[in-house]
């Protein structure tokens, strides 16, 4: 270590040295944003664009090698039944079934559209930081108590598609908070962020609806299994 002491009759020029001082909480790296960027346009428009064409493409093959599954001409006399939407609106329609129409025709699907507009505004949609990677204790506790009075809600009107893939949501964000599980079971669960788990419960449901709808509902909208009864 000698060498690097400066004494006080050193020639600088015959001797040059570098001295840097480094704090201890300071990294002694450069840190530098190397990642590529490009425009939107024509990168990812020239794609999307690709894509459609590809789409739109096999959608026409398809056509002309399959007929289309369509039923005889619509007869005002005769009421099919059920009268089923298309199948990307049989979620609000099997929500019909347990609401009154203003609800679930008007209320849900406005609530639902002022969701998707707001929620990437909204701060959980800012970061992806996992439920159990920062202070959770408090937002569990206020989920608790939004899941359980909107279930108690919700079985009023024995919207019972609604309750149980909510309360099963409900339940797997709960495995970090339970000791018994395996840690790196906990570990994974618990490095999914909130708007994950938002999002989750979204889709299950609208899936769950979706199906429901479109397999196990029969004449005046009544239950039955498509295996035994065959499909409406």
């Amino acid at each position: 270590m000698s060498r690097y002491v400066v004494k006080p009759d050193s020639d600088a020029t015959r001797t040059p040295k570098r001295v840097a001082l480094i704090r201890s909480e300071t990294p002694a790296r450069l840190l530098a944003d190397r990642s590529e960027q490009v425009a939107t346009a024509p990168h990812l428009l020239l794609r999307e664009v690709i894509l459609l064409q590809v789409c739109v493409i096999v959608l026409a093959v398809l056509a002309l090698a399959f007929d289309a599954p369509l039923e005889g001409i619509a007869d005002p006399q005769h009421t099919p039944n059920p009268a089923k939407a298309a199948w990307y609106f049989l979620g609000l329609q099997e929500l019909l079934h347990y609401f009154p129409p203003v609800v679930a025709g008007v209320l849900i699907p406005v609530l639902v559209v002022l969701a998707l507009i707001v929620i990437p505004y909204v701060r959980v949609n800012w970061e992806t930081v996992g439920f159990y990677d920062q202070p959770w204790r408090s937002r569990l506790i206020g989920i608790t108590v939004v899941v359980v009075l909107g279930s108690v809600v919700l079985a009023l009107f024995h919207a019972w598609p609604v309750v149980i893939p909510t309360l099963a949501v409900y339940a797997l964000l709960l495995i970090p908070a339970v000791p018994a599980f395996p840690v790196e079971l906990r570990r994974r669960v618990g490095g999914i962020p909130l708007s994950d788990w938002i999002m989750t419960w979204f889709v299950t449901e609208t899936v769950v609806l979706t199906v429901i709808g479109l397999l196990f509902r029969g004449p005046g909208w009544g239950w039955v299994l498509p295996w035994r009864d065959g499909l409406f």
